[in-house]
């Protein structure tokens, strides 16, 4: 098992993944999901802002990390990648040690972003999951930017 985060804020992007499964390639590590190759996204871009730190995901898709019960909250914005232009539908998902404790509505590539503020105290693995809701797949480039745990 990894080491449970320190006392601070820890961008998802930086954790061990104890697993990671997604929909077309790899997960990207602060970057878009792109194609089927590792390290080939781009910037990670929700309408029109630029985020630095992040998880570009494809559906269906679930990251999962070791918080080990030392963080208090999960943020992130999410929302399909504006280089897909206007398309792609999925919904979001946090859960943590097998409860769900958040879902999205449904968001298109057309969607405004979406805020996410989980309280996840106590939880020892918590799962970011990005499911198709169209029975498309087309377009599903779903980001978790900005994605961290804030620790004590």
């Amino acid at each position: 098992m990894p080491e449970a985060p320190g006392d601070h804020a820890t961008w998802v992007s930086d954790m061990v993944w104890l697993e990671s499964t997604n929909g077309y390639g790899p997960a990207e590590r602060d970057r878009s999901n792109g194609e089927s190759g590792a390290a080939d996204g781009r910037t990670l871009t929700l309408a029109g802002k630029i985020y630095e730190k992040g998880i570009g995901a494809h559906a269906d898709s679930a990251i999962e990390v070791y918080p080990g019960g030392r963080c208090t909250k999960f943020t992130a914005d999410v929302g399909i990648d504006d280089e897909i232009n206007g398309y792609g539908e999925v919904a979001f998902s946090v859960e943590a040690d097998g409860e769900v404790l958040w879902t999205s509505p449904k968001v298109t590539g057309a969607s405004a972003t979406v805020p996410v503020d989980v309280d996840i105290r106590g939880a020892r693995h918590v799962e970011l999951k990005v499911k198709d809701t169209n029975g498309s797949r087309s377009g599903d480039h779903g980001d978790w930017a900005a994605a961290k745990f804030t620790c004590a």
